[in-house]
C-alpha cells in the first residue's frame, strides 16, 4: 500500500496495475473519505437530521 496526499502520477498507476505483486494506491481525495469515512483523525463538528412527512400519520 502507497499512501500519498498528493496525487500519484499516471506512470505510477500504470506501474501498480501491470506488477506481479497487489499494490493498493491512495491519494489524497481518497485518503481524506477513508479519513471521515471510519472516523480516523476527525471529528463530527455539527450534523444535520433531514426529515420527510409520515403521510400515513394524518390518515
Amino acid at each position: 500500500m502507497f499512501i500519498t496526499t498528493s496525487a500519484f502520477t499516471q506512470n505510477a498507476r500504470d506501474y501498480a496495475q501491470n506488477i506481479q505483486t497487489r499494490v493498493i494506491l491512495i491519494d489524497g481525495k481518497r485518503l481524506v473519505s477513508l479519513m471521515i469515512k471510519y472516523r480516523v483523525g476527525v471529528q463530527v463538528r455539527q450534523s444535520y437530521d433531514v426529515v420527510d412527512i409520515d403521510e400515513d400519520f394524518f390518515e
